[in-house]
């Protein structure tokens, strides 16, 4: 029989996984101005953060730590959406081209603040 929350964690590793490997080809298209490259730096960083404390907070060792690490997942998604929004606000890149993975990030929080809540 299929565990539910399992296949939750599985889904959300896969699906933080993609998210993250789109903000590295969005990074890899970006202009190498000098301001591009600041706020390149800082979305790879804070969108790979996502996936890889997604993956912590399904292995964590108590309950505390998974609240700690899905907490991580959430400003860490907040932070890349603020990136993105600095690139097409700047002029670096237009919002046609990055609209699907700005509502994923919306979408990643959502659901990370809603298992939060769950675990109060």
């Amino acid at each position: 029989m299929n565990d539910p929350k399992s296949n939750l964690n599985d889904n959300l590793q896969i699906r933080t996984k993609q998210f993250a490997l789109r903000i590295i080809n969005l990074v890899s298209s970006l202009p190498n101005a000098t301001v591009s490259t600041a706020i390149k730096r800082q979305l790879i960083r804070s969108g790979t953060s996502v996936a890889a404390n997604t993956r912590a907070a399904f292995r964590g060792r108590s309950k505390k730590e998974y609240r700690a690490k899905l907490g991580i997942v959430v400003e860490e998604a907040d932070e890349s959406l603020l990136w993105m929004e600095l690139l097409v606000e700047g002029k670096i890149i237009s919002k046609n081209k990055i609209n699907d993975l700005m509502e994923e990030t919306n979408t990643l929080i959502s659901i990370f603040v809603s298992l939060l809540k769950k675990k109060e």
